[in-house]
């Protein structure tokens, strides 16, 4: 069924799946350090700043992107619902943009391979502002710049 048909209130949903070669504690590191994530999860062409990060279940985060084209920003925030460490991730996401309403669950599976890590990634109740694909794109992007920062493997000199 196209986004077109839906019901205009039912928020959208994201899956993305990608295979990383780098351990589930270097990609967990990533999702749950607060300068690794700022240097990662902004699509390209924006910048991020945490503002808070408390990495627990029940604790809370805030951070805003700025389009560094133009200079405009958005904040948001969430909780952490669930956290097995190296493993399993599930935080809310809130924009503080009344036009972005609704809660969206972002959840985070990582499973040791042969070859690495299999990440997983599902996104619910996305506002219907943001259209899917774009949102789609936003982690396509941001799931690069990720593979970027976990993949090497820089030794200490």
């Amino acid at each position: 069924m196209s986004r077109e048909q839906k019901n205009d209130f039912m928020p959208g949903t994201v899956s993305l799946h990608r295979m990383l070669k780098a351990s589930p504690e270097k990609i967990y590191r990533a999702f749950t350090e607060a300068t690794a994530i700022a240097s990662w999860i902004p699509p390209y062409g924006f910048l991020c700043v945490v503002h808070e990060m408390n990495v627990k279940q029940g604790g809370t985060y805030k951070m805003s992107f700025q389009n560094f084209s133009t200079g405009n920003s958005h904040s948001f925030g969430g909780e952490y619902l669930e956290i097995k460490p190296n493993e399993f991730l599930k935080y809310t996401d809130q924009f503080d943009d009344p036009n972005l309403p609704g809660q969206i669950v972002t959840s985070i599976w990582l499973e040791k391979t042969i070859a690495g890590t299999d990440i997983k990634i599902k996104q619910e109740g996305i506002p219907d502002a943001i259209p899917e694909a774009f949102c789609y794109l936003g982690w396509q992007e941001s799931l690069d710049k990720l593979m970027r920062l976990v993949e090497p493997e820089i030794p200490d000199a």
